[in-house]
């Protein structure tokens, strides 16, 4: 009976930890289409440390297409790496110069980046679980 318990927590866990990173990273993904504004923002950011254009097209990846991949549970590890890398780039690009700064309530500046880099991580590390739609 226990590890049936076990077996329902660490699914639902599963599934609860790719619902809230997949809905939270399409709401940024979602508000990079309807405000191009970012977009042209992350284009300067690459330009000013000569990257090449093109690579702004990954953020759709990283916010719409791995967030969809992880609320349906579709190669969710893969899911989780893509949105680690966006973040790293996210990171890198737009807030590489907070990444010693602490907030006013003596939080971490760079909280929430690191929140969706670590939970994508983790779905790249344990999987999507029983309840995603691919089995990884």
């Amino acid at each position: 009976m226990f590890e049936d318990e076990v077996s329902f927590t660490d699914a639902f866990g599963r599934l609860l930890l790719r619902l809230s990173l997949g809905v939270l990273m399409l709401l940024h993904g979602v508000d990079k289409i309807l405000d191009v504004s970012a977009i042209n923002f992350i284009s300067g950011e690459l330009a000013e440390v000569n990257l090449p254009a093109f690579l702004v097209h990954g953020v759709y990846v990283g916010e719409i297409v791995a967030p969809l991949m992880l609320i349906f549970g579709v190669f969710s590890r893969l899911a989780g790496v893509l949105v680690a890398i966006n973040m790293s780039f996210a990171i890198f690009l737009a807030h590489r110069a907070q990444l010693w700064e602490m907030t006013d309530f003596g939080g971490w500046q760079l909280e929430l980046q690191w929140m969706y880099l670590a939970c994508g991580l983790v779905i790249a590390f344990i999987g999507g679980g029983r309840y995603a739609l691919v089995k990884d």
